[in-house]
């Protein structure tokens, strides 16, 4: 194995860069693998492209005739860019995205054959679902699951694939997919925010939950990649001692871009661009051998997909360069994880961005009301924020090397802060006087020159104001962002449904439209207020302020899932038709299930690795020091050996202390294993696999990252973090 782990790291050392890139302007390849609008134009009549039209921007279901005039336009379409198949493409509840390619290819008659693609096969398909996680929502020997088209969600073509968008749900219709309830949530923060919006304009008739992500990925070459199987088999290095130069001298961040890694980017970036993601930004993250890149803000949904389309991407182009990307939060401790930011906005048909301040106080008054109002509802739903973004990987990254903590929190910055700690004290219990509404809209007036000097981001909070939008900065690099944006979205149109509510109660009373607003605003300030912190996350001190405050500290997955199994929680998705009580409940069971199982094959893994590579490498060091102390004792004989060897037998016995150790710890947890897999409920079994069995993993890997430093380096079988993060 030795042997092994040296080729590949010489391996590396002879890689050159692939150059495969795009010789014209790149503006060029933009979308040209997109069944886009202008696309639809050239390719549909008039009428269905009309009804197309209605259906991506309401909602409208296109009747069968016009279904049959969109497929055909698509198939005629994708033929010509190659395709000769064509997918649903969908997001199951794995994690990941799925597909079952079909041939346009239709035999007619003896020797003959046509390529048909009609309505019925792109509105809807029947891929086998049996294998799918369900949560409990339908039997294992029930395989039928159905894919519905998203016309929101451009078709495109991918090699020689035509790949459509869709839902994914079960025979009685509920969602076994993260696309149907993020739709949902979508279209309830959109009704919740345009009634908002017209206390300010009547214009106002589409609010659009935006998104912009910044996927931060690592970089292993592959033949190291392949002999480490920790990392082939769970994304991260479940061993390995940290090389002395890791990301302390923060030259890595921002640094010029290896070319090897640059060719990598540009095809990639290319192959993105084709496919109508808007890929902008490429850089060097903080730890070595650690990148990032992000889109243009788009619409949600848009967005999502896009990511995850990305995602893929990268995997496949990566290969081409002899690399391998690592999406995994922690792959290699003691540096940055990685995470998934996503920056959230709302904007309206009018062209506004609702979290932007505007240019008179009646903008920044409706700036104020959104603004407040998404503070509320992180204020509200902490908890569910926190559990929206759970994993086993992000376990390993809240709180440490500049990833925030497991505490929610909300950052806006002093000068917010200090105005919104002026408008909780100034608006009165009473009528206010013209005096009073004429001093808080010369403040609210100024909202755009405080906030001038106040852009910095508190890189510690997990959810942050950065301007003219919300950075959720606690979202996993391997999540899929719907996730967040399906729980965030939610929140708010919840929030902002009450609050139009509790205004025009106000209004009923008497009072005006500005002060029932203002007073509803102050009472929202004041009743979130333990929300807002400006302070290190990292500190001992936070989490001593937060629990006076109240705030939960939800430190792991398992207890973060327990949030899923609230009464509050499951009639706030069920209120707002997003997810059933059912629904809500297989998702719980699916993310109790993906968390156990993730921890079984890394404890699987640790094991082997310690068993079969690690301790028979150690034993081999071992006894090469033995045969040396023999050798010396029978030349020297025992009087000057012992002085002579003396360095080589405290060796053997420190070897011996931490081989022992490992193998003592192994076998603990194997047993601890054992008792957990023999329970049967899903949160029992996960919390004692978190709590009885993961435990256990630092400490084999104590003594594993000892024996690292002390073992012959020719000997030790796997390639080592130097190696891995420093060589490009």
């Amino acid at each position: 194995m030795a042997t092994k782990r040296l080729q590949a790291y010489q391996d590396v050392l002879n890689r050159t860069p692939k150059h495969m890139d795009y010789d014209g302007k790149v503006s060029e390849l933009f979308a040209k693998n997109v069944f886009h609008a202008d696309t639809m134009r050239e390719y549909l009549p008039s009428d269905a492209y009309k009804s197309m039209m209605e259906s991506i921007q309401n909602g409208t279901r296109l009747d069968r005739k016009m279904a049959d005039q969109v497929a055909s336009a698509m198939k005629d379409w994708a033929i010509t860019k190659g395709a000769t198949h064509y997918t649903h493409w969908f997001q199951p509840l794995t994690g990941s995205t799925a597909e079952k390619h079909d041939a346009f290819f239709k035999p007619v008659g003896p020797g003959k054959a046509i390529e048909r693609f009609d309505g019925d096969l792109l509105v809807q398909q029947e891929p086998d679902a049996s294998s799918f996680p369900n949560g409990g929502i339908r039997n294992t020997f029930e395989a039928r699951g159905y894919t519905a088209w998203d016309p929101s969600s451009p078709a495109f073509v991918i090699g020689k694939t035509l790949c459509i968008p869709t839902i994914f749900i079960s025979y009685t219709g509920e969602s076994l997919d993260y696309k149907m309830p993020l739709l949902k949530a979508l279209h309830a923060v959109d009704q919740a925010a345009v009634d908002v919006c017209q206390y300010f304009d009547k214009n106002v008739t589409k609010v659009n939950a935006t998104l912009g992500w910044e996927q931060e990925y690592f970089l292993v070459d592959q033949a190291l990649f392949n002999a480490r199987p920790d990392l082939m088999m769970t994304g991260r290095a479940l061993f390995g001692h940290s090389a002395a130069k890791g990301q302390q001298l923060e030259d890595h961040y921002f640094g010029s871009i290896p070319e090897r890694v640059t060719a990598f980017m540009r095809e990639y970036e290319n192959e993105a661009i084709s496919l109508g993601i808007p890929v902008t930004t490429r850089h060097n993250e903080v730890a070595p051998n650690q990148f990032e890149c992000a889109p243009i803000f788009e619409e949600c949904n848009l967005a999502n997909d896009h990511n995850l389309l990305l995602m893929d991407i990268m995997e496949k182009v990566a290969r081409k360069h002899d690399f391998r990307v690592l999406f995994h939060e922690k792959p290699f401790s003691g540096v940055n994880g990685s995470g998934k930011h996503n920056n959230w906005s709302l904007s309206t048909n009018t062209g506004v961005n609702l979290l932007a301040p505007g240019k008179n106080p009646k903008t920044n008054l409706q700036f104020l009301t959104f603004f407040v109002n998404t503070i509320k509802a992180i204020h509200d739903n902490a908890d569910l924020l926190r559990a929206c973004i759970a994993s086993a990987g992000n376990d390993h990254r809240l709180g440490a090397n500049e990833a925030p903590p497991a505490i929610i929190s909300a950052f806006i910055g002093s000068q917010l802060s200090s105005l919104l700690d002026e408008i909780e004290k100034n608006v009165k219990a009473g009528k206010m006087t013209p005096e009073d509404k004429t001093e808080l809209k010369l403040n609210i007036g100024k909202i755009p020159q405080i906030m001038l000097d106040n852009t910095d981001r508190n890189r510690t909070s997990p959810f942050a104001f950065t301007g003219n939008k919300f950075e959720f900065r606690a979202v996993g690099s391997s999540a899929n962002c719907s996730s967040a944006m399906i729980v965030l979205n939610t929140i708010m149109a919840n929030q902002l449904k009450d609050f139009k509510k509790n205004v025009d109660s106000r209004i009923d009373k008497g009072e005006s439209k500005d002060e029932a607003i203002l007073k509803e605003l102050q009472k929202l300030i004041k009743d979130s207020k333990k929300i807002r912190f400006e302070g290190n996350g990292y500190g001992d001190e936070w989490v001593k302020d937060a629990e006076k405050r109240g705030l939960s500290n939800l430190k792991d997955t398992p207890r973060a899932l327990k949030v899923w199994g609230d009464k509050k929680v499951a009639k706030l998705f069920d209120s707002l038709n997003i997810l059933t009580p059912r629904e809500l409940h297989a998702r719980q069971e699916i993310e109790f299930d993906s968390y156990i199982l993730k921890l079984q094959i890394e404890a699987r893994i640790i094991n082997d690795i310690a068993q079969s590579q690690i301790i028979p490498a150690v034993i081999t060091y071992q006894n090469k020091l033995i045969q040396n102390v023999q050798g010396l004792f029978a030349i020297l004989g025992e009087k000057t050996a012992k002085t002579s060897a003396k360095a080589q037998l405290e060796l053997i016995e420190e070897i011996s202390l931490h081989l022992n150790g490992l193998k003592s710890k192994c076998d603990v947890m194997l047993e601890a294993r054992k008792r957990a897999n023999d329970l049967e409920d899903l949160e029992a079994k996960a919390i004692a696999y978190c709590d009885q069995v993961k435990v256990h993993f630092e400490e084999i890997r104590y003594h594993a990252d000892k024996l690292e430093l002390l073992v012959d380096d020719e000997l030790w079988p796997m390639p080592k973090f130097r190696e891995m993060l420093f060589t490009r």
